[in-house]
C-alpha cells in the first residue's frame, strides 16, 4: 500500500501521494545504481548513443523512468522524437533537468500541464544536497515540513487587494504553533503595517521588495490587529521549532446544537506510527476527537483552507477517527492505481531504486537487495486498497463540512472523497487545487529525487478524477476567505457558510460567547473608510494568491 509522504530525505520505501506519510533515511546509506539503458516503450531510440556525459545520462534517465513509471506514460513522446539530451540551458545541473522534465510532462498532454502553463501541477525534481526535509512542489514550499518541524519566523502572511489602485492590507492569516511569531503573541487577523520600518500597503505590485524580508533570518514589523486595532511591534528572529498540525479545535455550541471544528495545517506524519491506524496514535489529533466524543457531537467542520496534503497514512488516519461505526473492515477508503506497465510487472527500471524498510535500511528477498520492482503495483492488490480500521472514541458523526480553498490538495482531497460514500459531506469555501495523484521519488545520481505522477487514487464508488479541483457544494462557493477573525470564530465568513449547510441559522448566537452567526458585508480601513468585502470586480478584496504552499501526498510501498 504506498502512502503520501514529504520529500527530502525520504526512504525510497516511500511513495508520495502528496499527501503522504513521511520517512527519513540518509543518502550515504543507500548505493543507488544507474539505470539500465531500457527499449522505450514507444518509438525509436537511435539517438541513445553511448556517453559519459553526466547531464546527458540523467536526462536520459528521466525519460527512461517515465516511460515505464509515469501515470500517463502512454501518451509519451519516443526518445528519438524527444530528444531529451537537447535539455542543456540552465545555470545548474538541476535547472537542466526541471526544464526536461517540464518539457517531457507537456509533451504527454497530461492532465498535470495546463496549455499556456509555465509549470506543471504535480512532478518535480528535488536536489536532496539542498533541502531541509520540507515537501515541496515547484515553488511550493510549507513553512513547517511534514515532520512538524519548522525553521522560519512561523507566519502567513496574505496581500488582500482593497481597489483599484492596488492598495492592500497585509493580513496576517496563520501563525504556526510553536514558532517565533506564536511566542511574540501574533494572531491570525493582525495587519502589519510596517516592515523594518518601511510602510507598507500603498501599491502591491510596487512593494514586492518592501515585503521580502519577512522570509529573512530576522525582521522587525508594525501593525494593528484588525478587530481590536490593539497595536504591535515584533522583532521576529527564524529559528527551528516544533509545530502542531492541529491550529484549532473546539466544540460550537450554536444553534441549539453542538458542532465539532478543526482545523487542520497539513497531514504532518502520525506521533506514532504502526503498522495500520489500529496500532497507530496521533497527540495532536487524539485528544480533538476525543474531545468531540466527550460532548457527544454529531455534525463536524474541518477547515483545511491552507493544508496542501502531506502522508496519506494520517490521511487515512483522520478518515478513520471520522468514520461512523457502521464501516467494516471490509469496507474500501479508496484504491490506488498504477499505469498498465507497472501493474503488469513490466517496469524494469525499478530495479535500480532499492526498498528501505522504515529505518532507512536497505532489505533482502533471498539474498538479494529488495527493489521497488519487487512491490505489487496490481488495483486488485490488497496493499494497494485502502480499507477501514475504525479509530477512536468518535462514533456518531453524521454530517461532515469541510472549508477548502485554492490551496487545498492531495491528502485533504483524499479524505473528502474517501468520506463521501459513507457519510453526508458538504464543502465549502474555494475550488480546491486538483490533484487525485500520488508519487514517491526515482532517485538519480545519488542526488535527485524525481517525483513522476504514479499513481490515482478514487473512492469505494470508483469517484476520482478531480484534476480540475473539487467544486464546493451549490450555494456555498465563496471567495472571501475572511482574514479578520481567529479560526473557529462564529463570525468568519467560511465557518458561518460552514454552520449554515449544518442547518445553523446566521441570526443565531453562541451560547459561550454570544457572537452573532453573520459575516459583515463591508470591511472598515484604518484611518475612515469601507470597503465590500463580497465584491470581487476589478481585484477588491482578493487574497493575492503567491502559490508558496506544499500540495501533495506520500505513500509507502511495501514487499509483496
Amino acid at each position: 500500500m504506498t502512502t503520501m509522504m514529504t520529500k527530502g530525505n525520504l526512504l525510497r520505501a516511500m511513495a508520495i501521494l502528496c499527501m503522504g506519510v513521511a520517512v527519513s533515511c540518509k543518502k550515504s546509506d543507500v548505493k543507488t545504481p544507474e539505470p539500465p539503458v531500457d527499449p522505450p516503450v514507444g518509438g525509436g531510440n537511435t539517438k541513445q548513443t553511448p556517453t559519459t556525459n553526466r547531464v546527458e545520462l540523467t536526462n536520459d534517465s528521466i525519460f527512461l523512468y517515465a516511460q515505464q513509471v509515469y501515470y500517463w506514460n502512454t501518451t509519451l513522446p519516443g526518445y528519438d522524437a524527444y530528444e531529451p539530451r537537447k535539455y542543456t540551458s540552465g545555470s545548474t545541473n538541476l535547472d537542466k533537468y526541471e526544464n526536461n522534465l517540464f518539457n517531457l510532462i507537456k509533451a504527454s498532454n497530461s492532465p498535470e500541464y495546463v496549455s499556456g502553463s509555465n509549470s506543471i501541477k504535480y512532478s518535480y525534481i528535488d536536489d536532496t544536497d539542498d533541502n531541509n526535509v520540507l515537501s515541496v512542489l515547484p515553488a511550493r514550499k510549507s513553512a513547517v515540513e511534514l515532520s512538524g518541524i519548522g525553521n522560519d519566523i512561523g507566519l502567513r502572511a496574505v496581500s488582500y487587494i482593497i481597489n483599484d489602485a492596488r492598495a492592500y492590507l497585509l493580513f496576517i492569516v496563520q501563525v504556526y504553533d510553536g514558532s517565533p511569531a506564536d511566542k511574540a503573541g501574533l494572531r491570525r487577523g493582525d495587519v502589519i503595517e510596517k516592515i523594518n520600518g518601511a510602510s507598507v500597503g500603498a501599491n502591491y505590485d510596487a512593494e514586492a521588495a518592501l515585503r521580502a524580508p519577512l522570509g529573512s533570518a530576522s525582521v522587525t514589523i508594525q501593525g494593528s490587529n484588525y478587530a481590536d486595532r490593539k497595536a504591535f511591534t515584533k522583532n521576529l528572529v527564524k529559528q527551528t521549532y516544533k509545530s502542531s498540525a492541529v491550529d484549532t479545535s473546539a466544540v460550537l455550541n450554536v444553534g441549539g446544537k453542538k458542532i465539532g471544528y478543526l482545523s487542520f495545517a497539513r497531514f504532518s506524519e502520525l506521533s506514532a506510527s504502526g503498522s495500520s491506524s489500529a496500532s497507530s496514535s496521533d497527540v495532536n489529533l487524539d485528544p480533538a476527537f476525543a474531545k468531540f466524543a466527550a460532548e457527544g457531537i454529531t455534525d463536524l467542520v474541518v477547515d483545511l483552507r491552507y493544508n496542501g496534503g502531506g502522508y496519506v497514512e494520517t490521511a487515512k488516519y483522520m478518515v478513520n477517527l471520522i468514520a461512523p461505526s457502521t464501516v467494516k473492515t471490509t469496507d474500501v477508503m479508496f484504491t490506488e492505481y498504477f499505469n498498465q506497465t507497472m501493474q503488469k510487472g513490466q517496469a524494469t527500471i525499478l530495479k535500480n531504486q532499492p526498498l528501505l524498510d522504515r529505518n532507512g535500511k536497505l532489505q533482502y528477498i533471498e539474498g538479494r537487495i529488495a527493489t521497488y520492482f519487487d512491490i505489487p503495483y496490481s488495483e486488485t492488490n490488497p496493499q494497494n486498497i485502502a480499507r477501514f480500521e475504525k479509530k477512536g472514541p468518535l462514533t456518531g458523526v453524521k454530517n461532515v463540512t469541510f472549508i477548502v480553498a485554492a490551496g487545498t490538495a492531495s491528502a485533504s482531497e483524499l479524505v473528502i472523497n474517501s468520506l463521501r460514500p459513507y457519510v453526508n459531506v458538504k464543502i465549502v469555501g474555494e475550488k480546491t487545487y486538483g490533484k487525485p495523484i500520488g508519487f514517491f521519488p526515482i532517485t538519480i545520481e545519488k542526488k535527485y529525487d524525481v517525483y513522476f505522477s504514479l499513481f490515482e487514487t478514487k473512492n469505494a464508488l470508483g469517484q476520482g478524477g478531480y484534476y480540475g479541483g473539487m467544486q464546493p457544494d451549490a450555494g456555498y462557493a465563496d471567495e472571501f476567505d475572511d482574514p479578520r477573525y481567529q479560526f473557529g470564530d462564529v463570525r468568519e465568513n467560511y465557518l458561518s457558510l460552514a454552520l449554515k449547510t449544518l442547518g445553523v441559522q446566521t441570526a443565531a448566537t453562541t451560547a459561550s460567547t454570544g457572537q452573532t452567526l453573520v459575516s459583515p458585508k463591508t470591511m472598515s480601513l484604518k484611518g475612515g473608510g469601507t470597503v465590500s468585502v463580497k465584491t470581487f470586480t476589478a481585484g477588491r478584496i482578493k487574497p493575492v494568491r503567491t502559490g508558496t504552499d506544499f500540495v501533495g501526498m506520500v505513500a509507502t510501498p511495501k514487499l509483496k
